[in-house]
């Protein structure tokens, strides 16, 4: 039986309803993606009839429904060949047999792609605790391909490519799995909404895998290599379709954890697969015009839509590192204020300093009074530098009385409950350095109203110093826990954490705007895409030579923030320019003043005032990374550059040369016709011909203008 458009087609076992053939369409020959009905596959259920930890309880923790082994009691089929509903009422499983579950399948078809949602009915005695699907049995490269690889946000500011063919990249240890297993590199991004979609990709093809709706449920993306590599070594992926009489096959599902208790029925989040021809923009797009049509990003204070330029800087940490008094601040403001910085970051200046004493919020009395905070604060704002305090929401320090004797109830707990711990972070000494010492932290449940009217407050006390906004450091993710099984905290057993990640800063909105500061600034630490209907900034760390501008890319005006800590960073000042991203002077790890690294000051100051200068093109334009335009050095292709798209059409090409010696021509062609007219240099006011080529000297960047401009 086979659902079809004119982009792609999925073909089902009509007997088991498992998912036998897959095939793209829209490039300029199909693409089989699946084209081994013997390894078709549908769904599979993971229903333990033994409770978490309980060994001696008797039942298992393995027992599995595997869904091509079903049979499908009912299959209906629209007249228009695009829409199927398949419903197994009563499955199978590996180790009780028989069980009471009904499983309901709706396969839709449109122009882009298919979407698919799966209801479980579950009215065994047993809960459904995951469920891979949708599965498909075996992922092939695209024709002539030479390599298949798994894209998506995977790491802190990071989107990477994962190989699946002809290497496979292994995130499980092979002790803890049967099969080398891609998962969990970093638990947060192993799925939505951190990484809610994933290209199975080539490089010119792939497939968009994405979540089908807003919904805030942990849906993870999991890719399995049968029966094994071929060489450990090189993690080779067996050529063939058997090795020593095994199939070999590259499995790929989406994974999700409802945790369906007996007599609970519930649709779980859609899965949709959109195939695309092009790079991973392409694939991205997919995702991006779907997001666009349900999220709006919030916008910024009237200041911090200007191009300018922060400082961080601590004012305290763990170990007693007491840099600066609150009256101080004043004459920090003026330094950063001489030099054309124009927000501070002020990170640790809250009692005991960063990353320790979490949640608090209340002024160290060590460093003065509130009084004179809130005071230093003006006084910084009337030089024109905004003051944004650095906030932290996500833990309880472990070691306080605070967390012992009136917040450890609110904690998000394990299936055994426990609450998880998370280790911390080391600081200066080497008590700390080798982890003797360092604060331990809790993940806080955010599904607890406890825990919300906690933050609230400690929310009311930040504001009340009067600040230009809040930057909530870890606010995208809740390390180590994903799911909280503490049902007196009012939500079912594993319900997803990150649920009010949003709500959250939406009620600190709400708060300020109640006080009358509608103005506040609310930045976050590297977001995801979602958290971007709350946050207006985001600060990330980007010292990446590889680093690929996925925030960017999904969101071509939202203000992104990126740290300055060498003192000579050119290259990061380039990197600044090239994706639109706001500088942050940090030298001495953020612990120094401006004028401590001279030659990033100035070339960032430089930066500052060309981005300034050609704000239409450099600014309020949207950044494309390299879409637009193709860069060539000596006739191959040149990396990195990028390219803004003007709402005139307009397209401007920033290029990099991060080589610490050579000078490069580069060549520029716009996709489409255009031609590059112009260029001149970051630190070099001179306009440039472009028509017979860029030269760039070492360590610089080139803004090359289309057009009359």
């Amino acid at each position: 039986m086979q659902l079809a458009n004119d982009v792609l087609r999925l073909t089902f076992d009509p007997t088991t309803g498992a998912l036998i053939g897959v095939t793209a369409l829209d490039g300029s020959a199909p693409w089989p993606i699946l084209d081994r009905p013997d390894q078709g596959r549908s769904f599979r259920l993971l229903v333990p009839t033994r409770p978490f930890g309980d060994w001696h309880a008797g039942g298992s923790r393995r027992n599995t429904v595997h869904g091509e082994h079903q049979r499908l009691t009912d299959l209906e089929v629209a007249a228009d060949g695009r829409t199927a509903t398949f419903t197994w009422d009563g499955v199978v499983a590996d180790v009780v047999g028989p069980l009471d579950i009904r499983v309901t399948q709706t396969v839709t078809l449109d122009d882009r792609g298919a979407r698919l949602e799966l209801t479980i009915d579950n009215r065994s005695p047993y809960p459904v605790e995951t469920v891979g699907w949708p599965l498909v049995g075996d992922v092939q490269a695209p024709p002539d391909a030479p390599w298949l690889a798994a894209f998506s946000r995977n790491g802190y500011a990071r989107a990477h490519d994962w190989m699946l063919r002809p290497t496979f990249t292994s995130f499980a240890g092979y002790y803890g799995t049967d099969l080398p297993t891609q998962l969990n590199p970093w638990s947060p991004a192993a799925g939505a909404p951190m990484s809610p979609f994933v290209l199975l990709r080539g490089p010119d093809r792939g497939l968009c895998v994405r979540v089908g709706s807003p919904e805030a449920e942990l849906v993870a993306w999991q890719s399995e290599l049968h029966p094994g590599f071929s060489d450990s070594m090189h993690q080779r992926v067996p050529d063939g379709d058997t090795v020593d009489g095994h199939p070999v096959a590259v499995r790929f599902s989406a994974v999700q954890l409802p945790h369906l208790a007996p007599g609970e029925r519930r649709t779980l989040v859609p899965i949709v697969l959109e195939p695309y021809v092009g790079d991973w923009h392409a694939g991205a797009d997919r995702y991006r015009e779907w997001r666009e049509t349900w999220m709006t990003p919030a916008v910024s204070p009237a200041w911090a839509r200007e191009p300018h330029r922060w400082l961080q800087f601590q004012v305290n940490a763990p170990d007693d590192d007491l840099r600066l008094r609150y009256a101080d601040l004043v004459a920090l403001g003026a330094a950063c204020a001489q030099t054309g910085i124009t927000a501070i970051q002020l990170t640790g200046w809250n009692d005991g300093g960063q990353d320790q004493g979490n949640p608090t919020h209340d002024v160290d009395p060590r460093l003065g009074t509130a009084a004179e905070l809130r005071d230093a604060i003006a006084a910084v704002r009337a030089m024109g530098v905004r003051v944004v305090l650095f906030t932290k929401f996500t833990w309880a320090d472990l070691a306080t009385p605070r967390y012992r004797e009136a917040l450890a109830h609110l904690a998000v707990r394990d299936p055994y409950g426990d609450a998880y711990q998370y280790a911390g972070y080391a600081y200066q000494s080497a008590t700390n350095l080798l982890e003797i010492a360092q604060r331990r932290f809790v993940p806080m449940c955010f599904l607890a109203e406890g825990w919300l009217r906690v933050c609230e407050e400690e929310f009311a006390k930040v504001l009340a110093l009067d600040p230009d906004g809040i930057l909530y450091d870890e606010s995208q993710h809740h390390m180590p826990a994903l799911q909280c099984f503490d049902r007196g905290h009012g939500h079912r057993a594993g319900a997803f954490v990150y649920a009010n990640d949003r709500e959250l800063i939406h009620r600190f909105r709400r708060i300020a705007e109640a006080a009358g500061r509608p103005d506040l600034l609310y930045a976050s630490e590297d977001g995801y895409d979602w958290e971007f209907d709350a946050y207006d900034t985001t600060y990330l760390r980007s010292d990446d030579a590889d680093h690929r501008p996925l925030t960017r890319y999904l969101l071509p005006t939202v203000n992104v923030m990126t740290a300055l800590t060498g003192f000579d960073d050119r290259e990061m000042v380039n990197q600044a320019l090239r994706y639109r991203y706001l500088l942050s002077h940090e030298p001495f790890n953020f612990k120094g003043r401006p004028e401590d690294a001279p030659r990033t000051l100035d070339y960032a100051a430089r930066m500052e005032a060309l981005r300034t200068e050609l704000r239409p093109r450099l600014w309020d334009a949207a950044c494309r990374d390299t879409v637009g335009a193709r860069v060539t050095v000596d006739g191959v292709a040149h990396a990195p550059y990028s390219v803004f798209h003007g709402a005139d059409g307009a397209r401007t090409v920033v290029i990099s040369n991060d080589d610490p010696r050579a000078i490069i021509t580069a060549h520029v062609t716009l996709d489409g016709g255009g031609t590059p007219v112009r260029y001149r240099l970051v630190d070099d006011p001179t306009w440039h011909p472009a028509v017979e080529g860029v030269v760039l000297p070492p360590r610089s960047a080139a803004v090359v203008l289309d057009g009359d401009a």
